[in-house]
C-alpha cells in the first residue's frame, strides 16, 4: 500500500469526509430511546453486537464483492450487488441512509479530478448507488487494499455510533474512547479472520435491529434521520 493511498483512505475514513454520516444512528436512537442502550457498557454490548450480526456478517461480504466487480470491471455484477444491498435493508431509513450517502459520495467524488473515468460513468449510470457501492469503487480507484479498505469502513461506522451516543445516551468523551478502543480491537480481529471469503457465514438475519430501525421510523422526538 503506497503512502498516497493510505492518505486517501485517512481522508474517506475522516468524519470529515462531508457524505452525511452524522445525522444517522442507525436505529442506536430507538435502543436509546428504550433505555436498552443507557450507558458506556451497553454503547460498546450495541455497536459489538451489530458489527457481530449485521454489518460484518453481511455489509462486508457486499464490500468485498462490490471491489471484485470494480476491479473486474463488471458493471452486470456491481448492479446486481447493489440492487441485493438495497433489498437487505432492515428499514425505509436504513435504505434511505444508504443511498443519501452514496449519492453525497458520487457526488463528491465527480468534484475530485483524479479518478477513472470508468468510475465516474459507472456511478453516473446507476440510479441509487448504496454507499458500499461508491466506497468500493474509490478504493479500487485509489489502488487500496480490500482489507484496508473494510477497516476504514468499519472503522468509521464505529466512531459514527460512538458519536451518536455521546449526543444521546450521553456518554463522556472519554467513556466514547474507551469503546472506541475496544471496538478497535474486534475491528482488527474481523479483519484478520476474514469471514467475508467463507459464503456460509454471510448472514443478514439480525431482527432485533429490524425492529428498532423500523420503531425509529415512528419515534415522536429524535435527533437522527435513521
Amino acid at each position: 500500500m503506497t503512502m498516497l493511498a493510505r492518505i486517501r483512505l485517512l481522508q474517506m475514513a475522516s468524519q470529515v469526509f462531508p457524505i452525511g454520516g452524522y445525522s444517522h444512528s442507525y436505529g442506536l436512537e430507538a435502543a436509546v430511546e428504550l433505555e436498552l442502550v443507557r450507558d458506556e457498557e451497553s454503547v460498546q454490548q450495541w455497536i459489538a453486537d451489530v458489527l457481530a450480526f449485521s454489518i460484518g456478517a453481511y455489509e462486508m461480504s457486499v464490500l468485498h464483492d462490490m471491489r471484485e466487480a470494480w476491479s473486474a470491471r463488471d458493471i452486470m455484477a456491481l448492479c446486481r450487488l447493489n440492487a441485493q444491498f438495497l433489498a437487505a435493508r432492515e428499514s425505509a431509513e436504513l435504505r434511505s441512509a444508504t443511498v443519501q450517502m452514496g449519492f453525497s459520495m458520487r457526488k463528491l467524488l465527480a468534484a475530485m479530478p483524479d479518478l477513472a473515468a470508468f468510475l465516474q460513468a459507472t456511478l453516473r449510470s446507476m440510479e441509487e448507488p448504496s454507499l458500499p457501492c461508491v466506497w468500493s469503487g474509490a478504493a479500487c480507484a485509489w489502488e487500496i487494499p480490500a482489507a484496508e479498505s473494510m477497516a476504514a469502513y468499519l472503522w468509521s461506522w464505529a466512531e459514527n455510533q460512538v458519536l451518536v451516543a455521546m449526543k444521546s445516551v450521553p456518554i463522556g468523551q472519554s467513556a466514547g474512547q474507551r469503546v472506541l478502543l475496544r471496538i478497535g480491537e474486534r475491528i482488527a480481529q474481523f479483519i484478520e479472520r476474514g469471514p467475508w471469503r467463507d459464503e456460509r457465514l454471510r448472514s443478514n438475519f439480525a431482527p432485533g435491529l429490524a425492529i428498532l430501525c423500523s420503531q425509529h421510523e415512528t419515534q415522536y422526538s429524535r435527533l437522527f434521520r435513521s
